[in-house]
């Protein structure tokens, strides 16, 4: 079998996105470019953490920052990490197969 181009990437790319608290700043950055407080007080996290969590997607090319004076802003790379993020919030809330909610 030939092997498919990207996979490799497609599966490092929701090994970073495999962590709540990610997910949790991917949906907040797919709405708008925040700070790492407002992230933090948003999320529910500590600034440490929120930090360290953004700078594994900066990493991943998922993030972006930008410096506004004494501020910086965190923004999504490009939609297409959202798309992922909030198809897969969908599918959960859907009913299964048996007619039952998550």
């Amino acid at each position: 079998m030939d092997k498919i181009a990207g996979l490799d990437e497609a599966a490092e790319l929701f090994k970073v996105l495999g962590n709540e608290s990610r997910l949790a700043l991917v949906w907040l950055l797919s709405r708008e470019r925040l700070t790492v407080s407002v992230l933090a007080e948003q999320a529910g996290l500590s600034q440490p953490l929120v930090s360290q969590h953004l700078r594994t997607l900066r990493q991943a090319g998922l993030v972006s920052s930008e410096r506004e004076g004494k501020e910086i802003r965190y923004a999504l790379a490009d939609q297409h990490v959202a798309h992922v993020v909030l198809d897969a919030i969908a599918h959960v809330q859907e009913p299964n197969d048996q007619g039952n909610e998550q």
